[in-house]
């Protein structure tokens, strides 16, 4: 174990940050026996894992293969062990800025859930949540990290299928995405020698004596079985080959009877292919041995296909017209267990050997690309599943986020659609004071336990200084996008902010906002006295918001990571993303707050809510002022200044925007009759009017006018 240990310190010195030997803790895990962990090498930086000479698997990271943001912004390097048969042995995070997970959910959480990775082949389709894949392995998500999981999903799966590929353990997606094609049973016409060269049917690889030995220079071979000078030019080999399942070719070099003889003794899922050659052996001593051909073999998709005696058929008698006569010929068959495909390109790969001693040889190899013509061969279509399921397997990860959340991507939009009638007709809605006040909170109940407990909705101040940060950083909408709950509310707050102002948000669509005025309201049902705060103190206490975001600010120019963790001034991650499931001092802090609201209403989000001071800045530019006053309000009227429950309406009458929750109250009092003061004096007088009116009408004398 020594050895290992010595060459993981030495594998990780190059790495870019050592993650506390974490790297070589999880090799030992997966693979105790291994005694050599190359360096980090290729593309990619793989190291191959050994043990006595025999490769047990390869390790890398994944920050050097995909750069996927996560929620932070910033992207979850991973490091993953495969195994040579493509098989996910170990995924771990090494690092992540996710503000979810830095304080919140443990993050033995995350590592739970990678876990969930061993045994995967790099080349599944694994899904979090649900899918319409019935192929596809489906994996649980950790609750209030769905994004950042889903982002985890993404890295590792793409991760280990390129590191695969380049490996050569699997092939290539586009590759794999088509079904096998099928030869064209039904296709035949008489065709010569010339015909089939010309159209490709039988492919040709002609190598002269100094093509062969170009090939060994630099090698310990150079300089031996050197052609002389006057044989440089002479041919070395000169080979064919041809798939003979297809009739136009089959039949016109085998003849009739031998090739029905050959198609009948084929099995299933079985390829013959012809080589004939003059020259060089292609047979070579494998043949004579009865074991492995060892000068010939096919590669496609990246796996080789080599041949054994039981796969070799003599043939002796060919009957294309014009055809040159051969030295060798034979036909080698590809079993149905290497899942060829006739309808792409295969490589015939010749291998040619210089003997450098008494039993040391080396090889170099020669290939020659053959492609079946389109006309010999067809490709079923997928049925209707599979290109549901292709159609989502080539989705970008936030779209099938989207795909995911659909249900409550539908009930939030069609929520905020309510929203918008009632902000559009408040003239009408306040009008119905008592119809008002129950749809508010069944609102309020609403964006509580729907948008907040369930769907996760809750808006915080590290989104905003997330955005501001991507945008000078490098803003990709992926980013965004990747939630699409609160990518709708963010959106659909930033419109109400240019019409109405930051109150929208605050008063109607903030989860925690909601519990706080539910609570209140149903302390004031129970008589608990409520406590305000004289005017000019609470006008200076409304600064203390805004500091604690200029401060948050500050510290994330330095460090987002640092700041996500002061963000905890906001108690939205305890009493709403994790439903109060965390470390007792977060909860007490959330419950503190809670109980305050008790005894007045929103402490918090009028004196600390760095959210709130976030959303007031830009409620500056609102377009329009929707809310009606009356040239009474504030002098001498003070009704809607007392009962405003947030204290956002100056004593003079002017409602603050940045203060204002839009709850709308003010609005249900100006267009009420019997508790509107200016409005029942305008009220009272004109029916004073109408008494004098009528009573100065009841006193006139009426007047008979006498004819004539």
């Amino acid at each position: 174990m020594s050895l290992l240990v010595l060459l993981l310190t030495a594998f990780q010195g190059v790495q870019a940050q050592d993650y506390n030997g974490l790297e070589r803790k999880r090799i030992e895990q997966v693979f105790p026996n291994a005694d050599a962990v190359s360096a980090p090498e290729g593309k990619y930086q793989v190291s191959t894992i050994s043990a006595g000479g025999k490769v047990l698997g390869y390790a890398y990271q994944s920050i050097n293969v995909v750069n996927i943001p996560a929620y932070s912004g910033k992207p979850i390097n991973m490091h993953v062990i495969l195994d040579p048969q493509g098989v996910i042995r170990d995924a771990y995070v090494l690092e992540h800025h996710e503000p979810i997970l830095l304080i919140g959910i443990p993050v033995e959480k995350l590592h739970e859930f990678d876990a969930k990775y061993q045994g995967i082949r790099v080349d599944q389709r694994v899904v979090v949540g649900h899918s319409g894949d019935k192929s596809a392995v489906t994996v649980d998500a950790v609750a209030g990290a769905t994004v950042t999981v889903m982002v985890v999903n993404e890295i590792v799966m793409r991760s280990a299928h390129e590191v695969a590929v380049s490996l050569g353990i699997v092939k290539a997606k586009n590759e794999t995405a088509q079904k096998p094609a099928t030869v064209r049973e039904d296709v035949y016409s008489p065709a010569t020698w010339t015909e089939l060269t010309g159209n490709g049917a039988i492919r040709r690889l002609h190598l002269t004596n100094g093509q062969v030995s170009e090939a060994f220079k630099g090698t310990e071979a150079e300089g031996v079985d050197e052609p002389a000078a006057d044989e440089v030019d002479d041919t070395f080999i000169d080979l064919y080959a041809a798939h003979l399942n297809p009739p136009t070719i089959g039949r016109n070099l085998l003849g009739e009877s031998q090739y029905r003889a050959l198609m009948t003794s084929l099995k299933p899922g079985e390829q013959a292919i012809a080589v004939l050659g003059n020259g060089y052996s292609f047979k070579g001593s494998g043949y004579v041995r009865g074991g492995i051909f060892d000068r010939v073999q096919l590669r496609q998709f990246g796996d080789v296909i080599s041949f054994r005696d039981m796969d070799f058929q003599r043939l002796s008698d060919v009957y294309a017209e014009g055809m040159p006569e051969f030295d060798e010929m034979a036909i080698f068959i590809v079993r149905a267990t290497h899942r060829f495909d006739p309808g792409t390109p295969w490589d015939l790969e010749l291998l040619v050997r210089r003997q450098t001693g008494p039993v040391q040889s080396i090889f170099t190899s020669f290939q020659m690309t053959y492609q079946l013509p389109e006309a010999y061969f067809q490709r079923p279509l997928p049925s209707a599943e599979e290109l549901a399921a292709i159609e989502e397997a080539n989705r970008p990860m936030w779209l099938n986020i989207w795909y995911q959340k659909s249900f409550q991507i539908g009930v939030i939009v069609a929520a905020l659609g309510l929203l918008t009638i009632i902000l559009f007709l408040q003239d009408k809605f306040t009008q119905k004071p008592q119809f008002m006040h129950w749809l508010r909170r069944g609102y309020l109940l609403f964006t509580l336990v729907f948008i907040g407990w369930y769907s996760l909705g809750q808006l915080s101040v590290v989104n905003a200084l997330t955005f501001i940060h991507a945008v000078f950083e490098g803003f990709r909408w992926e980013l965004f996008l990747s939630d699409p709950v609160l990518f709708i509310l963010w959106t659909f707050t930033a419109a109400s902010i240019l019409l109405w102002g930051r109150g929208v948000f605050c008063g109607w669509l903030c989860p925690f906002g909601a519990l706080q005025e539910l609570i209140n309201e149903a302390a004031r049902k129970l008589k608990i006295r409520q406590f305000e705060l004289p005017f000019a103190v609470h006008e200076r206490l409304w600064a203390v918001k805004y500091i604690i975001l200029l401060g948050l600010f500050g510290i994330s120019l330095e460090s987002m990571a640092v700041a996500e963790r002061a963000a905890e001034v906001e108690p939205f991650k305890t009493a709403i993303t994790l439903h109060f499931g965390r470390q007792w001092w977060f909860v007490l802090y959330a419950a503190v707050l809670l109980v305050i609201n008790i005894f007045t209403r929103k402490a918090y989000c009028r004196y600390v809510c760095p959210l709130g001071a976030a959303l007031a800045i830009p409620s500056r530019f609102r377009l329009f002022d929707w809310l009606k006053r009356r040239k009474e309000c504030g002098n001498p009227c003070q009704v809607c200044a007392n009962e405003c429950e947030i204290q956002a309406i100056h004593p003079d009458g002017r409602i603050n925007p940045n203060e204002c929750h839009y709850c709308l109250d003010c609005q249900m009092t100006y267009h009420n009759d019997n508790k509107c003061p200016p409005l029942i004096l305008k009220n009272k007088r004109r029916k004073q009017s109408k008494k004098v009116a009528d009573a100065a009408a009841s006193e006139l004398i009426p007047v008979e006018v006498l004819e004539p």
